[in-house]
């Protein structure tokens, strides 16, 4: 009897005890979330891994915008000093043009008062030179109030106007010819034409008003008359 229960007892424990084939195989599986958990990693690490062509595109693009800027700005750079060297040159001609016109009006003001006192002395040699002819006509009035003699008065003009002339022509003045010439309208001013036996068609038979020459140029035209 005995025996019988112990037996008995044996083939219930080996009925209760689970067979480890049906352990192994009936373990639960995974949930979805912790499949999802352990992929999301190597997502990532391939993202770590290679970058995307976006992100590569966009780092040219910032590449060729920073060289871009960089020509911008040396181009920029080469124009100021571009500009400031033309200011400076600019500065320099001014200056100079400056100069040259400082100098040029010093040298017309120079000029000027050369030539003034040029006028004043060869004015003051004329006068002093015409001072006796003036002296002359005094005393030749002079001599006409006391005596009123004609014939001294007039030898006493006639002397007077010698030495005018040889003072006016001491200073270059020289007298037209005229008379018996060829009418000239550059040396003559014809003021009537006249019938003159003798006498060719446009020549000078008389003069009315003398004129002069001085320095080789006309002073005054001479007055003439001239045949018709």
């Amino acid at each position: 009897m005995q025996n019988d229960t112990d037996k008995q007892a044996d083939g219930e424990e080996r009925t209760s005890a689970p067979e480890p084939d049906k352990l192994t195989t009936a373990q639960p599986e995974p949930a979805e979330e912790d499949v999802a958990a352990t992929e999301e990693p190597e997502a990532g690490e391939a993202e770590d891994g290679a970058p995307e062509p976006e992100a590569e595109a966009d780092g040219e693009d910032q590449a060729v915008t920073e060289r871009a800027d960089e020509k911008d700005e040396a181009e920029e750079d080469a124009i100021a000093a571009d500009l400031a060297r033309a200011r400076a040159e600019a500065e320099s001609y001014l200056d100079d043009l400056r100069r040259l016109q400082a100098d040029f009006d010093n040298y017309r003001k120079r000029t000027l008062r050369e030539q003034t006192a040029r006028s004043a002395s060869a004015s003051q040699a004329l006068v002093a030179r015409l001072l006796p002819v003036l002296d002359n006509f005094e005393l030749a009035v002079s001599a006409a109030e006391q005596s009123r003699d004609f014939d001294r008065m007039l030898k006493g003009v006639e002397m007077v106007l010698g030495a005018l002339r040889e003072v006016l022509e001491g200073e270059g003045l020289v007298k037209i010819e005229a008379e018996g010439k060829p009418f000239d309208p550059e040396r003559h001013e014809a003021v009537i034409a006249v019938e003159q036996e003798g006498a060719e068609p446009g020549m000078v038979v008389d003069i009315v008003r003398a004129g002069y020459e001085l320095g080789g140029k006309v002073l005054r035209p001479a007055m003439v008359k001239v045949a018709k």
